[in-house]
């Protein structure tokens, strides 16, 4: 009789290997402009605003093609950090009073509400679905598969582009409006962040539900809810988001 061995736990250690050899040729290529497929990072950021469930059909083509589901191309991180540093210098030149502050207000943008809490929300989410949403396998004959970080954080880009559209660059444009005292004012804001935060959280469910070794990804729509729920409280209670969050960065401009 041959001895038996787990195949799953063969395949997630060499899973592990693979990923973590992964990520620093991801580091790598970025600063390899020519390496990038900007063309189709465009295409995606274009897709993921109107029709994103597209988006998560190639991600099924790119598995099938290089093994993993994360992206080994980094153009999507470049040039969002790229269009939110822009926005960032928008907002300074309109709203700002030194240059010293509008330095501090590009990096908090860029990493804060981007890169560091993009790591944070993508850790959780990778930890969530590998320890509580992975189906069960039938026998240990049947190949392990995990969630890859890369991949958590690839779809938290993903969710972030259309809310940076709705709360940067739409925003933008509004905000003389978003910021003045008043009952429409209130409701315009709370609106605004209330979709973006919906559509994010939205396309965080299809970059999950997408995987076909998880189970019970509607998990990822219960924020929606909490969102739906208090947005009326806010908005009855005179809370104005965009206000709240002019004043924390141009308080003496807003």
């Amino acid at each position: 009789m041959l001895p038996t061995t787990s195949r799953g736990r063969a395949s997630s250690s060499s899973t592990y290997r693979a990923n973590s050899s992964t990520f620093p040729q991801y580091l790598r290529r970025i600063i390899k402009w020519q390496q990038m497929d900007v063309e189709y990072t465009f295409w995606q950021m274009l897709h993921l605003c109107t029709s994103p469930k597209v988006v998560y059909q190639h991600t099924k083509y790119h598995k099938q093609t290089k093994n993993q589901w994360a992206r080994d191309d980094p153009a999507f991180v470049v040039i969002c950090s790229l269009l939110l540093v822009v926005a960032a210098m928008a907002y300074c030149a309109a709203y700002d009073h030194s240059a010293g502050h509008a330095v501090f207000v590009v990096i908090s943008v860029l990493f804060f509400h981007f890169l560091i809490s993009g790591a944070g929300l993508a850790t959780c989410c990778w930890f969530l679905t590998n320890a509580y949403l992975r189906e069960e396998a039938p026998n240990s004959h049947v190949v392990e598969q995990r969630v890859e970080w890369l991949y958590a954080f690839d779809v938290h880009c993903n969710s972030f582009f259309p809310m940076f559209v709705m709360l940067y660059v739409i925003h933008y444009f509004l905000s003389p409006l978003l910021v003045a005292h008043g009952f429409i004012p209130v409701l315009l804001s709370n609106l605004l962040f209330m979709v973006a935060a919906s559509y994010y959280h939205y396309l965080n469910f299809l970059g999950y539900d997408v995987l076909p070794f998880l189970e019970r990804t509607t998990f990822f729509l219960y924020p929606i809810g909490a969102v739906i729920v208090l947005s009326p409280i806010l908005i009855l209670s005179g809370f104005n988001p965009s206000r709240y969050v002019m004043n924390v960065y141009f308080s003496q401009r807003v």
